[in-house]
């Protein structure tokens, strides 16, 4: 029989072991992604403000933001709104993405976790596998302005679906049909979700 007790006591534990590991080298994992975002938005909305064309009646800058914000998992929305006055049109769809969005990256994140043994790997799945899934998946522009072919790469990337739908949130315009978009994304999290599972059931490089 299960003693519900002795399980969440033994989350919490590591719930609190983690946050104060996450909280220990703040600089890293809030300022660090904070600082990035907003060079980006600084260089691309100002390089690319007059020259890109997305959603009727949006600005480039404002198109910008809730790229960044997902990619930063809501740690820029405040500073974004120096820049620009960023509507939010459906909260619940924001709130949605963000969850399903957050969840699908820490599978990713445990995947990498457990599969690397040194700290080069794990930045070689940032490298190869986290960078270019966000650089193709919609940040810094809108999937019609693409060539056919990329635009059939991008429809390929969860991240763009995630982007896309956290966008609408904002807009009420998207590329793709947000409940399409969210679909989509839940699947994939199942299907991220059911790998982590099944690595953590059956030891896969925790044993040893």
């Amino acid at each position: 029989m299960i003693n519900f007790k002795s399980e969440l006591i033994g989350t919490w534990t590591l719930l609190k072991k983690e946050l104060l590991r996450f909280w220990r080298v703040v600089f890293q994992t809030v300022a660090a992604p904070v600082i990035t975002a907003v060079l980006y938005l600084l260089i691309f909305s100002h390089v690319l403000a007059n020259h890109v064309k997305v959603y009727d009646n949006v600005e480039y800058t404002a198109f910008l933001i809730p790229g960044l914000i997902m990619m930063s998992l809501l740690q820029i929305y405040s500073f974004a709104l120096l820049y620009v006055d960023l509507p939010i049109l459906h909260p619940w769809v924001i709130f949605g993405f963000a969850i399903i969005g957050g969840a699908l990256l820490g599978t990713f994140g445990i995947i990498a976790g457990i599969w690397a043994h040194r700290f080069d790997q794990m930045a070689a799945f940032q490298n190869f596998v986290i960078m270019p899934l966000s650089f193709l998946s919609g940040v810094f522009y809108s999937i019609h302005s693409l060539p056919p072919f990329w635009q059939k790469v991008s429809q390929l990337n969860p991240f763009f679906y995630m982007i896309d739908g956290f966008r609408y949130g904002f807009f009420g315009q998207s590329d793709v049909a947000p409940l399409l978009s969210l679909s989509i994304v839940t699947f994939f999290f199942i299907v991220l979700a059911s790998i982590t599972l099944g690595m953590l059931k059956s030891g896969y490089k925790l044993r040893s």
